[in-house]
């Protein structure tokens, strides 16, 4: 398994995702955003998971994180939703029908879910996993160590675990009623921590 074997979709929703997520995302986010593909299509090889919507993947993976930042936080609703919004906007834009935003959209909101049926939803589930092993280390033994570190070599964590568990505790601590609270009273600031890639990278 290499980094070579998944290409990244070459298209209009897929760059503009990458360009909006550099735009306002720190460095370390939007490497966090990146590996998650990464993870989510390694998990999806190593279980031979067919059907995959790479790009619908993709975008939802880089974009995943963005309603954390200062200009898409949504004060009524979790990062998640705000971020979910921000992907129907630009795939809007991109020419996706209402169907395929929607299906952006549940993505987005359930990478934050304990966890995802890959029956309900191929692609929630896999970035589910993905960011789950990226921020806490789940499923960590599963994929090939070589490929953990081609990956981190390329796109290193620098200050991802500071920097997230700041943004979850400030989220949790101003929408107690969202997945970040459940988050940050699960551990994830100690998670962040001790997540094994922190050695490996």
């Amino acid at each position: 398994m290499h980094i070579d074997d998944f290409p990244v979709p070459d298209t209009t929703a897929a760059h503009a995702a990458v360009s909006l997520a550099e735009r306002y995302q720190s460095t370390a986010m939007t490497a966090h955003a990146v590996r998650s593909w990464y993870w989510a299509v390694g998990f999806a090889a190593l279980d031979r998971l067919d059907g995959v919507d790479h790009e619908l993947l993709w975008v939802a993976a880089v974009l995943h994180d963005i309603g954390t930042v200062t200009e898409f936080d949504a004060h009524t609703v979790s990062y998640e939703h705000a971020g979910g919004h921000v992907a129907v906007a630009l795939t809007t834009g991109a020419g996706w029908t209402v169907e395929r935003q929607q299906r952006v959209l549940d993505v987005i909101v359930r990478h934050n879910w304990a966890s995802v049926d890959v029956g309900l939803d191929l692609e929630g589930h896999l970035l589910e996993r993905a960011t789950g092993l990226d921020v806490s280390g789940t499923g960590y033994e599963l994929l090939p160590e070589s490929y953990l570190r081609e990956v981190l070599a390329q796109h290193p964590r620098g200050s991802l675990a500071a920097e997230f568990g700041a943004c979850v505790v400030d989220q949790a601590s101003r929408k107690p009623d969202t997945a970040a609270r459940r988050l940050v009273d699960g551990g994830v600031v100690a998670k962040l921590a001790r997540n094994p890639l922190e050695t490996l990278s």
